[in-house]
């Protein structure tokens, strides 16, 4: 069977009444019209429609399949992220909490049982003079509708374990096995007793008490339990040194399984272990690449499992709810070794065609599931599907206001850097004729890494009429260990080398000019932005900064209140006169080019100040710039009323100075 995305679903009807939506965007979809490019050029949306936070993110069935537990941003009449459940065979909803996503976030939430759900709720405070996010564990039965969540951990309990009864463990949210056949009790990893060395304790969902299974010890951050809900290994750092061992615990002693240097050498990661106590998956590297392996605890034999040629394997294992068995790792989407699972997979890209496919929920007996499906072009929506019934049913969109055949896909493309090194990238082109006004958008990290699909700032972008280029630039993740290696104390160098090759090359293929290009980026893509001013101050004709870095020196500075200062200094430098050379805040001088800065004023992963320094040195200078701030923003942009004034000031300064005729 094959369809278009909402061509083929059965017993649509019934949901899209229960959830208010309409079908008009989707229900024409057919082969003629998608598979040809559109050439005429309609008038934008405003900017608005991508600046929209998705109006629904996480759906999670319950474990007998018969309610679903949800997040809805709603705009009026207050901005609100509403965790919700239905029960889909009354219809019935309940709104269980809400947040403004200022202060306190809803986090994560999941189904310990069919009435019970737990939530990390993530808060801003301040551990000294330093700004934080703590996390909480909240618990509440699905109908809770007006009651108070209780809070999972009652530290007046647990402080008569710590070394410092004063000290509140900051991340009280770890769940380390969520112990599906004791719908009472979940186990969670947390640093009661001394700082960064997490015990592992049982905690019943309902009561919030505790008992501790395993004691901290041996620099041990992370614990891993089996299939059997048994704790067996446990993974240390030393935050000074970078070294790392994977321990095996063995009776009443730990045997090394693996041992390396965090920051420098290729080494192996645990994952978690298969319904056989003895399959311990791993990965570990292949070559310069990342890739699954399974080690036998008896034999010591390694087996490999999965590989991506030329790229890294990443992401968590996934188990089968029925099996208990690891099927397949989240790896860029899913990636299956269980029949069962390619099967369905295989027949959702048969049905649901032209799109990326996720299966993100099942429920217990794997007859229920839930489908998260997207497109370059489309934005994500979920369907909800019934293996008994053969049916697959629509339940919400994300972008409602995003019809077929408004945007355009994004295209892998590779060019070749100055020194011959071969960097992916992905060019979305506008409808209509190039050259195009262009934004060079390099993302964020620097370990992260640019990937097809729905992109709401390209999406913008390109809305438009710009061209968008976004680099997987030297440090990207996922392109093996040299690749990532490289971001070590080359920011500014190299790594912006990549970006300015990668707006050069798109006016050698014609489909910008020199004139018309500007810089946008956010984060590590903010420093890519501000130092493309510096280096190449004749590039572009503006360069916009949300949340970026100008000052490397009081990064490293910064982190010096942080446990893993050392690794941070590994990464980034520690010659303060390098620091400066490579810091858009120290070499503002030359700056030709209009630059737009963005910052919230809660963020606490680059602090404003990062910001505001360099506004009062371009205003020292006399440049051409705007600061704003945004109000209890963080790094996210999580605020709908910061990402639309975001996206307000940016349409405006672009408009300002990139020519669209």
């Amino acid at each position: 069977m094959r369809c278009r995305l909402f061509s083929c679903i059965h017993s649509v009807t019934s949901l899209v009444v229960l959830f208010s939506f309409s079908l008009i965007s989707f229900s024409s979809l057919s082969d003629e019209n998608t598979a040809k490019p559109i050439e005429s050029v309609s008038a934008p949306l405003p900017y608005t429609v991508f600046s929209a936070l998705p109006a629904y993110r996480r759906p999670a069935l319950s474990p007998k399949g018969d309610k679903i537990a949800f997040v809805k941003n709603v705009n009026e009449p207050d901005e609100l992220s509403v965790l919700a459940t239905v029960d889909l065979s009354t219809g019935k909803f309940h709104y269980l909490i809400h947040s403004d996503n200022e202060k306190v976030k809803i986090n994560w939430y999941r189904w310990v049982n069919d009435e019970r759900i737990v939530i990390s709720a993530r808060y801003e405070s301040r551990r000294g003079n330093t700004r934080v996010y703590d996390t909480r564990l909240l618990a509440m039965n699905f109908d809770a509708q007006g009651e108070k969540p209780k809070h999972l951990l009652d530290w007046r309990r647990l402080k008569r374990r710590a070394a410092d009864p004063n000290r509140i463990p900051q991340f009280q949210d770890n769940v380390i096995d969520w112990l599906p056949d004791d719908p009472e009790h979940i186990l969670m990893a947390i640093d009661v007793e001394v700082f960064a060395l997490p015990s592992v304790y049982k905690v019943n969902v309902y009561t919030g008490s505790t008992s501790r299974l395993e004691r901290g010890k041996r620099s041990i951050r992370d614990w891993i339990v089996d299939r059997q809900h048994n704790v067996r290994v446990g993974t240390t750092l030393d935050y000074d040194s970078g070294e790392r061992h994977v321990l095996l615990k063995e009776d009443d002693s730990w045997r090394t399984l693996f041992s390396y240097n965090a920051m420098s050498e290729k080494g192996e990661m645990p994952l978690g272990f298969g319904l056989d106590p003895n399959i311990l998956y791993y990965r570990g590297y292949k070559g310069d690449y990342k890739a699954l392996f399974t080690l036998n605890l008896e034999t010591n034999e390694h087996t490999e499992i999965f590989s991506d040629e030329g790229y890294d394997v990443d992401g968590s294992l996934i188990y089968s709810p029925v099996t208990n068995d690891a099927i397949g790792i989240r790896h860029y989407g899913r990636h299956y070794w269980d029949e069962r699972y390619v099967a369905l997979q295989n027949g959702l890209d048969e049905a649901l065609v032209d799109y990326s496919n996720t299966l993100v929920s099942f429920s217990r007996d794997e007859k229920k599931y839930i489908v998260y499906s997207e497109s370059d072009t489309m934005p994500g929506a979920y369907f909800i599907g019934d293996r008994d019934k053969g049916s697959l049913d629509f339940l919400f969109q994300q972008y409602s206001k995003i019809e077929e055949g408004m945007l355009t896909e994004h295209n892998l493309i590779t060019y070749t850097a100055r020194d011959d090194m071969e960097i992916e990238a992905y060019l979305t082109l506008p409808k209509g004729k190039g050259p195009f006004p262009t934004i060079i958008h390099p993302h964020g990290g620097p370990g992260a890494r640019d990937f097809s699909g729905f992109d709401y700032w390209t999406s913008y972008f390109t809305n438009k009429g710009y061209a968008v280029l976004r680099p997987n630039f030297r440090g990207s993740e996922g392109y093996g260990f040299d690749f990532a290696q490289s971001q070590m104390k080359s920011w500014g160098l190299s790594m912006q080398d990549d970006i300015t090759d990668a707006a050069n090359w798109m006016v050698e293929q014609g489909y910008a000019t020199k004139d018309n290009m500007c810089i946008v980026g956010a984060s590590y893509g903010g420093y890519a932005a501000l130092m493309a001013a510096v280096k190449t101050p004749e590039l572009f004709q503006c360069a916009v900064s949300f949340a970026g870095v100008s000052s490397l020196k009081h990064i490293v500075i910064h982190a010096r209140r942080f446990v893993n200062s050392d690794l941070v200094k590994e990464q980034i430098g520690d010659d303060f006169d390098d620091l400066e050379s490579r810091s858009p805040y120290y070499n503002a001088e030359g700056i030709k080019t209009p630059i737009l800065l963005v910052h919230g004023e809660e963020d606490r992963i680059v602090r404003p100040l990062q910001s505001r320094y360099m506004a009062d040195e371009l205003e020292d200078l006399d440049k051409t710039f705007k600061y704003v701030e945004l109000e209890s923003g963080d790094h996210y942009l999580s605020i709908q009323g910061n990402r639309h004034r975001f996206f307000a000031e940016m349409d405006a300064f672009l408009d300002k100075y990139l020519k669209t005729e």
